[in-house]
């Protein structure tokens, strides 16, 4: 059973105390890199990490005046250290904290949303064996094409998402750098061994190079990231979509005791999950498109990136994590229909295996334009007709002067399509079963 989803775990990532607290550890990492070398008195040291702390109420307050948070916060701690405060940011800009401290809260969203990814791929390797053998048809420009499983599906499905997690895990690495290096990033008042304390500390590297900021290419990849992820989800739900409808019916989302579908229609069963999952991803879309125009910024760095990051950061990560974890718990209960499946399969009297007979007669000498020519004349007349195609093909003096009628029967075996899949499998998840 998939466990119940809760926003908690992500979303405490993402509040005042704990992003407050992440500039904190910061300020304290940065204050014993500069005892280390001298320049704060281990007293000093000592007397901070004692009392060093924050009001978030105080720190509101005083930003009221001060309209910068960065200076509210260190006003804040100041009022709890005293005298030794001001060694605290010594030699530092805002963006030291908060770049820094924004890639270890994005590094910790990464590390649930790669749990989250995980979860749904055990699902989706599930239901893959489950229905390894559940024959449906394959469609094209939405129209019949040739058989596949329903299981087949579910491995592409899950391929994808292993390529999802490895995009989330490159994510992860590209957005975790720090940087400690002054106002335009050339160290003017503190030494680059601070800036490789503190990023070592943090779980982070150093950013090679910075201007007054961690350069948001970095950034941008890492919420296009997430917007691919949001759009697999979208595509998986909408092939959901399709085959709920009512004249394909081939799966269905799970309907519980007591849900009801329309205010006016009492029969109605709709697919509201993944309905919801499709206009999701669209917002995470838009979060991508923020944080690509982000990129450009003025000279060394300006504050039209800060606004958005404000937003997109929680907004993104939070809405990922409640995706991943909404279409894990649809496909594990998903109800998936055999019958329909097989029944939707023959709706087309047979016109399925049209390519099998094209190849029949390729093999007994016809030329492929003539081969083709001669199943399409009969394709269209079964279309037209609303004729068995194998009928037809029996019938017709040109296809049988080439073809036997074991031939013709030999050509309508819907296993011809399926001996692979063991072999699909085996490439998609390392292992037959």
């Amino acid at each position: 059973m998939i466990p119940r989803y809760s926003r908690e775990e992500m979303a405490a990532i993402w509040s005042p105390e704990n992003r407050f607290q992440k500039w904190l550890d910061i300020e304290i990492l940065a204050c014993e890199a500069l005892t280390a070398s001298g320049e704060i008195p281990e007293e000093s040291l000592k007397n901070i990490k004692e009392k060093a702390g924050f009001d978030i109420e105080r720190i509101d307050e005083i930003e009221k005046t001060t309209k910068h948070d960065v200076i509210a916060f260190l006003t804040s701690v100041a009022e709890k250290v005293g005298e030794d405060s001001r060694f605290i940011h010594m030699g530092l800009t805002s963006s030291d904290i908060l770049d820094t401290s924004l890639a270890v809260l994005l590094k910790e969203a990464s590390e649930i949303l790669i749990k989250d990814i995980d979860k749904l791929l055990a699902v989706l390797k599930k239901r893959a064996f489950e229905d390894k053998d559940t024959l449906m048809i394959g469609r094209s420009h939405g129209i019949h094409a040739e058989p596949i499983t329903f299981g087949l599906k579910m491995a592409l499905w899950y391929q994808e998402m292993e390529r999802n997690r490895e995009r989330m895990i490159r994510a992860r690495d590209m957005i975790s750098y720090g940087k400690i290096s002054g106002a335009v990033g050339t160290f003017p008042f503190v030494d680059p061994s601070v800036e490789e304390y503190v990023c070592g500390k943090l779980g982070l590297k150093p950013a090679p190079i910075s201007t007054q900021i961690v350069q948001r290419d970095r950034h941008a990849e890492y919420f296009s990231t997430l917007a691919i992820i949001a759009s697999s989800i979208d595509k998986f739900a909408q092939e959901i979509r399709l085959l709920q409808r009512t004249e394909v019916r081939e799966v269905e989302e799970f309907f519980s005791p007591g849900q009801k579908g329309s205010s006016a229609m009492p029969h109605k069963r709709n697919p509201v999950l993944s309905e919801n999952l499709s206009g999701l991803a669209r917002l995470m879309r838009s979060y991508a498109i923020a944080s690509l125009e982000n990129v450009p910024l003025w000279h060394e760095r300006d504050i039209s990136h800060s606004s958005a990051e404000r937003v997109i950061a929680p907004d993104a990560t939070i809405l990922l994590d409640f995706m991943l974890n909404r279409f894990t718990g649809l496909m594990d209960k998903l109800t998936v229909y055999p019958e329909k499946m097989i029944s939707n399969l023959n709706m087309t009297r047979g016109l399925i295996f049209s390519q099998m007979v094209l190849l029949r007669l390729i093999d007994k000498g016809t030329s492929r334009e003539d081969a083709y020519a001669i199943v399409q004349r009969n394709a269209m007349k079964s279309w037209e007709e609303e004729a068995e195609f194998k009928q037809l093909l029996l019938k017709d003096g040109e296809v049988m002067s080439y073809l036997s009628n074991e031939d013709i029967e030999s050509a309508f075996r819907v296993e011809n399509f399926l001996k692979h899949v063991n072999y699909i499998f085996a490439r998609v998840f390392g292992e037959e079963k």
